[in-house]
């Protein structure tokens, strides 16, 4: 049971923390179709962003829960100036999003490596969070479960964003018909531009939470973005339950064969199993469901 435990909340712990990543390529991968490679680099903006609060903050206890809105408008600013300046003239040409944004991610990581040390800052846990509890026998980190309670909390405010406000009901018309959308007085310019703030500024919350067990260098996106990637396909494209169900596997997959092999290689057979579950179905778990003709 012990050998069964640990993983399994270890990669609970982990699918939580790609899920938080992931939940802002739903969108704008998703139900954009922008493949914005830049992602990553948004998670690391999020991450240095609780390294800064901390700087300015004397209180570590404090920073942290400041740090985590304040991030999340960060990195939306980042995903707002990158949509207005880049990706507003690729719409519809994914292959050119891809190469322009792995060109800003190269940038932004070049500018971290100048502003900040090139081995990287630490990130001080706040003591509330610097303690374990008993799980079976187990003694579990409790920035583990905060950041289980911080994904469900930015899984429940996009779900219900999406299903429940006007704001919500445009996105998924601008997804659906950009031009039918258009023509019933929907601003599509203006709902790109926040769909890139929500979805960039989730990436900054998940990095506050990676900050917290990791350490933050000018590396961290690029660790991460590859499976956020993986989960969001093999959820299938603006499926949030799919996303759900993706990241919790491959988080705890990853975490059982790390515990048989090395973290390196429990990555690759992990992104081999996903690789060939995309060739079975390459929908993803999930598809939206469309009225066909008779």
């Amino acid at each position: 049971m012990d050998s069964l435990i640990a993983p399994f909340l270890n990669g609970t712990a982990d699918g939580a923390l790609l899920l938080i990543a992931a939940l802002g390529l739903a969108l704008t991968f998703g139900q954009m179709g922008v493949i914005n490679m830049a992602h990553g680099e948004f998670l690391l903006a999020g991450a240095l962003t609780a390294y800064v609060t901390q700087q300015v903050i004397a209180s570590t206890d404090l920073s942290i829960l400041l740090a985590l809105p304040i991030a999340f408008v960060v990195a939306g600013a980042l995903g707002v100036v990158l949509e207005a300046t880049v990706i507003r003239w690729m719409y519809e040409r994914p292959l050119d999003t891809l190469l322009a944004t792995v060109g800003v991610a190269m940038i932004l990581r070049q500018f971290v490596l100048d502003a900040f040390p090139s081995q990287g800052v630490g990130v001080v846990t706040p003591d509330w969070l610097d303690h374990q509890i008993d799980v079976f026998g187990y003694a579990w980190p409790l920035r583990q479960l905060f950041t289980i309670l911080l994904a469900g909390a930015c899984l429940s405010a996009l779900a219900a964003l999406l299903k429940f406000t006007s704001f919500g009901r445009q996105i998924r018309a601008t997804v659906q018909n950009r031009a039918l959308a258009e023509t019933l007085g929907v601003s599509t310019r203006m709902v790109d531009r926040i769909t890139f703030f929500v979805g960039s500024g989730l990436a900054g919350v998940a990095g506050v939470a990676i900050s917290l067990i990791a350490a933050t260098d000018s590396t961290l996106g690029t660790k991460y973005i590859v499976a956020a990637f993986l989960v969001v396909v093999a959820g299938g494209l603006g499926q949030l339950k799919g996303t759900i169900i993706a990241a919790w596997v491959v988080g705890v997959s990853t975490a059982f064969f790390t515990d048989w092999t090395t973290g390196s290689i429990a990555q690759v057979i992990v992104f081999v199993l996903v690789v060939i579950f995309l060739q079975v179905r390459p929908q993803g778990l999930f598809t939206v469901r469309t009225r066909g003709l008779a």
